[in-house]
């Protein structure tokens, strides 16, 4: 389970290059997978590590790249995470198709992010 949970996990990070979202829609990586914030988060900072981070993997960021209306945050391995309005995006292990929305609404802490 843990080896198919990271070769998900590596898709998700090399195929999540950009992040699109029309007006009050879904955002979602160039990828088309749906991104999440968790409330937990402060503003510019991640708690989801460890088991939490194999479930909802973080939006890594490449180094020096940017998008336009999103920031980065740092992780504590130094690695760089997408953020939108200071919270950090992740993915969902449970969705397995572009679009889908099944980690909205998980534990009432986690959230599409729009």
């Amino acid at each position: 389970m843990r080896l198919t949970t990271l070769a998900t996990f590596a898709a998700l990070v090399a195929g999540g290059t950009g992040a699109f979202a029309a007006a009050h829609a879904n955002l979602t990586a160039g990828n088309g997978m749906t991104l999440y914030t968790f409330d937990k988060d402060p503003a510019g900072t991640s708690v989801c590590y460890d088991d939490c981070a194999v479930k909802w993997p973080p939006y890594i960021a490449e180094t020096g790249a940017s998008m336009p209306g999103l920031s980065t945050i740092e992780r504590k391995d130094g690695s760089k995470q997408w953020a939108k309005d200071g919270k950090p995006l992740y993915f969902w292990v449970g969705d397995t198709e572009p679009g889908e929305t099944n980690g909205d609404g998980v534990g009432g802490v986690w959230h599409v992010a729009r």
